[in-house]
């Protein structure tokens, strides 16, 4: 019989995932599915262009893995069983329920939007950590009039760069931000001047050490007691992850992330494996990872490279995941790349301005060519699959 490999969610890394294995593995020995909700791939790191009234070039799987032998399963994940190794979805347009078996599982169904359980958000916030989310706050920015205020909540990436996307293509709209704490404190100097640069010419009125303790229709209001008007607020402080594996009996930390060894193998079912936000993995200096498409896409890599060869029966190959920079877009024509160190810290130097601004493009198409060509540039043998009786693959298994 075929290996069943079913990879959960087709974001950056489980669409990577799903194609570096197809090029790894021979089509008579695997079986691939790719469990997603929706037919094309979503460019998260572009969500907040879309919510300032931008439109993307569509990406269909369909195109995306034609050949690659990538059987994409347009359903929504319900539940999963690590133990009797299926997966329960249903499907987009009813409620029709399917199982899924599988002898590997890589689970990168990533995560969405955390409102922190302040309260009020969840009734009157948007998002941008999702298309749904992205495209109803387009939808409410179109509605508003000149000089409405707008409230962008976090003053980490994702919220610099909704602030700036919308002030840019709303010059109308009086814009402000709410950071927890002084603005892009964690960017080196140069960096730090140049986004207060652009924040002032834009308009975009900081309000620093200012965490938000309550979200109501028409303001937010902080802990020391500031109440800030908001038409409309849009809450970007952090991510939860999907809490489905927080249901299995697979290991998960606190914040419901699956933990992995650093080939991205659950540390306690040894047949899944995950991926992107969904996994608590280890990086330089033995800190975790953080969640970005950065981190993800190299753990993917590792991923299906540690599945391939465990299959067979070669040597696991070790992908090197660090980090090199965090790029910043602010609005089309002005952006800050700051160079990090390997674990993320900040140094001196980074690139500011207009080709700041072209480099975090060519991050971006350089993410998405690579989801759209998983196969490129590695070799075009693939492997074989060992196959092995039930008790010695436990044993390879537990060996490797």
């Amino acid at each position: 019989m075929q290996h069943r490999i079913v990879v959960l969610g087709a974001g950056y890394t489980g669409a990577v995932a799903a194609g570096r294995l197809a090029r790894r593995l021979h089509r008579a020995d695997v079986t691939i599915t790719l469990v997603n909700p929706e037919p094309d791939f979503v460019e998260r790191v572009r969500l907040h262009q879309i919510a300032a009234g931008q439109d993307l070039t569509p990406r269909p799987f369909g195109e995306m893995f034609a050949g690659t032998g990538v059987e994409l399963k347009l359903a929504q994940v319900t539940a999963v069983d690590v133990d009797s190794r299926t997966v329960t979805v249903t499907a987009p347009s009813g409620p029709e329920r399917e199982e899924l078996a599988y002898d590997t599982l890589v689970y990168a169904l990533g995560s969405g939007w955390n409102d922190g359980g302040v309260p009020g958000t969840a009734e009157h916030a948007h998002d941008v950590s999702s298309r749904p989310g992205a495209l109803r706050l387009r939808d409410r920015l179109a509605t508003l009039d000149a000089g409405r205020p707008v409230v962008v909540v976090g003053g980490g990436l994702t919220g610099l760069e909704a602030a700036t996307e919308i002030a840019e293509a709303r010059p109308d709209l009086d814009v402000a931000l709410a950071a927890r704490g002084a603005l892009g404190d964690w960017l080196s100097h140069k960096g730090r001047g140049h986004l207060q640069k652009v924040v002032d010419k834009l308009g975009i009125t900081v309000h620093e050490s200012a965490a938000v303790t309550a979200v109501e229709a028409d303001r937010v209001t902080t802990a020391d007691g500031r109440s800030i008007p908001a038409e409309v607020t849009v809450w970007t402080t952090g991510f939860a992850v999907h809490p489905i594996a927080r249901a299995t009996t697979l290991e998960v930390t606190e914040r419901s992330q699956i933990v992995v060894d650093s080939t991205m193998r659950s540390v306690s079912h040894p047949d899944v494996y995950a991926v992107g936000d969904a996994a608590m993995a280890i990086g330089p200096n033995d800190k975790p990872l953080r969640m970005s498409c950065a981190s993800g896409v190299p753990m993917a890599w590792q991923a299906a490279d540690a599945i391939a060869a465990r299959l067979a029966g070669t040597k696991v190959p070790h992908v090197s995941i660090r980090y090199f920079q965090q790029c910043i877009s602010l609005g089309r024509k002005e952006g800050v790349v700051q160079f990090v160190t390997a674990d993320d810290r900040a140094k001196d130097s980074a690139l500011t301005g207009r080709v700041a601004a072209l480099y975090k493009e060519l991050i971006c198409k350089g993410a998405a060519w690579g989801v759209a060509n998983p196969t490129v540039g590695m070799p075009s043998r693939r492997r074989r699959v060992v196959r092995q009786d039930a008790r010695s693959r436990a044993q390879a298994e537990a060996a490797a």
